[in-house]
């Protein structure tokens, strides 16, 4: 696989409020091959107004806008992009794409004024616009990645410090939503296969903890950090001729068809 990435993005993710709403806890930061790690302003409104928090809606049509670029990027987000088979199991699904098609009919929080929360606690099934049956999991409940870290949390663990529950529930739809309008020129690792063809940009879930500590936070926030971070991981590990490897975890066959449906952290190997 060739490593000659035009881009590496570091996107630290949230899952507040809704998919419209400017969060100073989505963060996004950019790395270019022998650049600086910068950080990245939203786009200007159409009444030419700036802002300096993004939104999660903004967040994936700029990853659509720079695929259809022609833009060979790597981006890290920090959240879920699946959930473990022991939920594929329960519901009856058998492969990804079909995960996403049904989730997104339960937890459709790419769509406006909706939060998370309202489908937490039935708001949106009490006024008919959801099908009957929830999908739900419990927060004993984790991935196979999720257990070969120390510390990350389930993607069903809900409002405890360090949670991404809901930033997985607010995400998954948007990388279904990335997936339609980008079509072959996005890459979601490792479910499009674990090694990226070289004329697709890249979209990979990351675990900012395990990179966090390794560069000087300087003035940024916690936020900002995890972003660059990631960025700065990225693009170092491209730079050194490594990041290939991490596409290609030691993983048995086994774990490989279980990854297939739950995903994988890249830089968890």
């Amino acid at each position: 696989m060739s490593q000659q990435f035009d881009l590496f993005i570091g996107i630290d993710y949230s899952g507040a409020e809704t998919a419209e709403s400017r969060l100073k806890s989505l963060q996004v930061y950019y790395a270019r091959p022998g650049g600086t790690i910068e950080k990245q302003a939203p786009p200007v409104t159409p009444n030419n107004k700036k802002h300096w928090n993004w939104t999660r809606a903004e967040i994936a049509a700029r990853l659509i806008e720079l695929a259809k670029q022609g833009i060979r990027y790597v981006a890290g987000i920090d959240h879920g992009f699946s959930f473990p088979t022991t939920y594929f199991k329960r519901y009856g699904l058998k492969s990804w794409p079909e995960f996403l098609d049904d989730f997104c009919r339960y937890w459709p929080t790419d769509q406006p004024h909706t939060y998370c929360d309202f489908v937490r606690d039935g708001n949106l099934e009490q006024k008919g616009q959801l099908p009957p049956g929830k999908r739900v999991g419990k927060a004993t409940e984790f991935r196979l990645c999720e257990r070969w870290t120390s510390s990350a949390r389930s993607v069903f663990q809900f409002d405890v410090q360090g949670s991404v529950a809901k930033s997985t529930h607010c995400g998954i739809p948007w990388l279904r939503r990335i997936r339609s309008q980008a079509g072959e020129q996005v890459h979601i690792w490792p479910f499009d296969g674990w090694l990226p063809p070289e004329d697709k940009a890249v979209i990979a879930e990351i675990y900012p903890s395990i990179f966090r500590n390794r560069y000087p936070r300087e003035n940024r926030s916690v936020d900002e950090q995890d972003a660059y971070a990631v960025a700065r991981w990225l693009s170092e590990a491209s730079a050194r001729g490594i990041l290939g490897r991490y596409f290609d975890p030691p993983l048995t066959l086994l774990e490989r068809e279980i990854a297939a449906k739950e995903g994988w952290i890249l830089g968890v190997a």
